[in-house]
């Protein structure tokens, strides 16, 4: 589908053209792989619970291949292991807070949803548009998938924007590393069960004599509302849709917390939850197979379903609304 909408000039100090869309896109998908291979592995060495089995199995992943080759998963960890460690080195409570006052100073571009979905599109192009699926069809299709599975209106939203901060590695991100990658919390110390812990060695914070503390700059029970996770595409949509969407909680929660897997899927930082972090994590659960297995054969059809998300888009943001990125 060829975007035809007209937007605004965004206020950014670098043109779009100075950044590799199909970059970061392709650091995105092995970030999945290995999310996706992770699960895989643990059915394998009969560690999985009966939901990631069940998950596992209804998904279409390597459904052609034979399960018991997971060489694969070694691969996909090179692949990624030197943006985690850049990641895991910059995202610091200093750069944190940079990231945060930077948001709030200005706004960087006012585009609908359906326009942001388009500009997206126009970002991160493949190199060859026969084979591949643009960003709004990935995006559908996570939204198809909930629909399909009779979940309400606002989780179908969610599905199909839940990927739309990534148009913040156009406006102020540093590099791929501030936009994508599974998030933790900043200014206590880093949990072994976040990926690769060992590269937090060259984070400043990792021998701060506060940060490096268990509990930090929190106290338990402080409840993940008032807690920094490290900024990127999850934390900056978060944000935009709490101050721009009637999206429920648990609709925000799935929307900031679905990569953050330290917590949804290792079991990291449960003395930082109240009682609606307890909510909220069913919530991010119930997401997360949407998220890493709606991709498919099946590719929508984008002038079809237009008009159906349009309805649900106008529900809870507005359809004509032009929301501050």
């Amino acid at each position: 589908m060829a975007p035809g909408a007209i937007f605004e000039t965004p206020n950014v100090a670098e043109p779009f053209n100075k950044r590799d869309g199909m970059a970061l896109e392709a650091t995105s998908d092995a970030i999945d792989d290995v999310n996706v291979l992770k699960v895989a592995l643990k059915v394998k060495n009969g560690t999985a619970t009966q939901e990631e089995k069940d998950i596992y199995e209804q998904s279409q992943f390597d459904a052609q291949k034979d399960k018991t080759q997971f060489r694969q998963y070694e691969e996909a960890c090179d692949r990624v292991k030197n943006f985690y460690r850049e990641q895991h080195e910059k995202q610091t409570v200093a750069y944190n807070l940079k990231a945060r006052n930077s948001f709030h100073a200005k706004v960087r571009a006012k585009m609908t949803i359906w326009e942001a979905m388009e500009k997206l599109n126009t970002l991160i192009d493949e190199s060859d548009p026969d084979t591949s699926l643009s960003q709004i069809e990935h995006l559908l299709q996570s939204a198809e998938a909930i629909r399909r599975d009779g979940k309400p209106r606002w989780m179908q939203l969610t599905g199909l924007i839940h990927d739309l901060g990534k148009l913040l590695f156009f406006f102020d991100a540093e590099g791929q590393w501030d936009v994508v990658g599974d998030t933790f919390p900043v200014g206590c110390a880093f949990d072994k069960k976040i990926i690769y812990p060992d590269t937090f060695v060259g984070n400043p914070d990792h021998k701060d004599p506060i940060y490096s503390t268990e509990y930090g700059i929190y106290t338990p029970g402080c409840g993940l509302d008032n807690v920094m996770l490290s900024w990127g595409h999850d934390e900056y949509l978060y944000h935009i849709m709490k101050e721009q969407s009637t999206i429920p909680d648990d609709g925000l929660a799935m929307i900031r917390y679905h990569s953050f897997y330290p917590w949804h899927n290792q079991g990291a930082y449960g003395w930082m939850m109240n009682e609606k972090d307890h909510k909220m994590l069913e919530a991010v659960k119930a997401f997360n197979p949407y998220d890493l297995y709606s991709k498919s054969d099946d590719v929508p059809k984008v002038e079809d379903l237009k008009e159906y998300y349009k309805g649900i888009v106008d529900e809870f943001i507005g359809w004509d609304k032009k929301i501050k990125w």
